[in-house]
């Protein structure tokens, strides 16, 4: 197993818990239907989960262990949704029966994990014939940004450092058709989308979540523990993180790969 570079941090959910089907998984929306049994691998904080349900007949919502689970549980329970139930899972090793699902998703998982041929393995044994195994996942080397600050080229380096040395991958997105077809897929439509912020409200919560998380999150310890970075070093970004943030013409682009992959 890895070690999961973001942690759990509030930054880190304010950050996650803006994700739904429309900004997330949109690429996936046109084969789901009522009557839909959804597999989603590495739920969070339940959000896509929950959004999921709303169209499907059943979901299924894993994560690595149970602090993670109660994330997705205590969304589910707040918008009083019951159709779905939540299991403890290693990608790698899943404890459910082969083809035991219509739809498997994982979005921002595979980047996270030790070894994604084996997981998407895994994802296409409990998937029925003919399902469709999906993936969504972000490619930092992608990341463009204006201004060009040397404070966020500094911190998309020092990222993927950490992710690397956790043993993730996370210029993930553009992996994604390799990982599918090592992983034995043979039918794989693979397409991208972005997520863009650019105005004055959407530059405030990005350049702010990335301004907390660099310095409050489970990176920053990581960072500093390893020795790849010093906390000024960090505080630093933090204040370049802001400057971007405050900037009139502030742009940023973050690309996404995409899989659908027929069982």
């Amino acid at each position: 197993m890895t070690v999961y570079t973001h942690g759990h941090h509030e930054s880190v959910l304010r950050s996650h818990s803006n994700r739904g089907i429309d900004n997330s998984a949109a690429y996936l929306r046109p084969f789901l239907s009522p009557d839909t049994r959804l597999l989603d691998v590495g739920a969070g904080p339940g959000t896509i989960t929950v959004e999921f349900a709303e169209v499907v007949a059943h979901v299924t919502a894993t994560e690595i262990g149970d602090a993670e689970l109660a994330l997705s549980r205590t969304r589910a329970e707040e918008a009083g949704t019951k159709n779905i139930d939540f299991s403890i899972e290693d990608v790698h090793g899943l404890s459910f029966p082969d083809g035991a699902f219509d739809v498997v998703h994982a979005h921002q998982v595979l980047q996270h994990v030790a070894d994604p041929v084996q997981a998407l393995r895994e994802m296409r044994r409990v998937t029925r014939p003919g399902g469709v195994v999906a993936a969504r996942d972000a490619d930092y080397a992608g990341f463009i940004w204006f201004p060009l600050l040397p404070e966020l080229d500094d911190w998309v380096r020092l990222y993927r450092d950490a992710a690397r040395a956790n043993g993730g991958e996370p210029d993930a997105g553009r992996r994604l058709l390799s990982w599918a077809k090592a992983a034995g897929f043979e039918d794989v439509t693979a397409t991208a989308s972005t997520w863009c912020y650019a105005t004055p409200e959407e530059r405030a919560w990005w350049g702010g979540v990335w301004a907390d998380r660099i310095v409050g999150s489970a990176l920053a310890r990581q960072l500093v523990d390893a020795g790849m970075a010093e906390p000024a070093d960090l505080r630093r970004i933090s204040e370049g993180w802001r400057r971007w943030a405050d900037a009139e013409d502030g742009w940023f682009l973050v690309p996404h790969g995409e899989i659908i992959a027929r069982a």
